[in-house]
């Protein structure tokens, strides 16, 4: 059993395709995309956590794309989520929060990113959705939205190697000559 995390799928939502920009014709076409990419990744048998809005539409319209999807699915409640989607058989489990052990670590699972979080000294991780990938990074926190992670869900191992990539790369430019010229020193400060 794999463990997944995925946030802000905003299935059957018409507005997503607007305000996020999101790469397709249509929200038939988008829809059934975020559907094929997940089970792409997820199998019957593993466990997805899914941190809020989810979906628009009835109670069986939701009741029926989570039969869709692959693995064992839990809701962390988010801002769009309606009784539709928290009324629906087909969660595992619902919550407004959650706190779990990976690797030893402590990972905090919201729908929203915290300034600070539960053991944010002892190296605990905070995975939230909700800002679309808008949103700049603080160490030990990663967004795990579909916008950010092409439009699947994501292993933990993977959210968090990836940033230790970018930091390494960014680590590695820092020897080279910038492209861009100093910034001018304030009349007054030539001593």
């Amino acid at each position: 059993m794999a463990l997944f995390f995925t946030s802000d799928t905003h299935f059957t939502d018409p507005r997503i395709l607007r305000i996020d920009r999101r790469p397709f014709a249509n929200l038939s076409a988008h829809d059934e995309a975020l559907i094929a990419n997940w089970n792409a990744v997820v199998a019957p048998s593993d466990e997805v956590w899914h941190l809020g809005d989810f979906a628009r539409g009835s109670q069986d319209h939701v009741e029926a794309l989570l039969a869709r999807l692959n693995g064992s699915k839990h809701l962390i409640i988010g801002n769009n989520d309606g009784p539709a989607t928290l009324e629906a058989s087909g969660w595992a489990s619902v919550h407004h929060y959650t706190e779990m052990t990976i690797d030893d670590r402590l990972v905090i699972l919201c729908h929203y990113p915290f300034r600070t979080w539960n053991g944010m000294s002892r190296k605990s991780v905070d995975l939230h959705g909700h800002s679309h990938g808008k949103l700049s990074p603080t160490t030990r926190q990663y967004d795990v939205g579909v916008d950010v992670w092409d439009f699947r869900p994501v292993g933990f191992e993977e959210i968090v190697t990836r940033r230790r990539r970018a930091v390494s790369r960014d680590r590695s430019d820092r020897g080279r000559p910038s492209a861009r010229p100093a910034p001018p020193r304030p009349h007054g400060d030539d001593a």
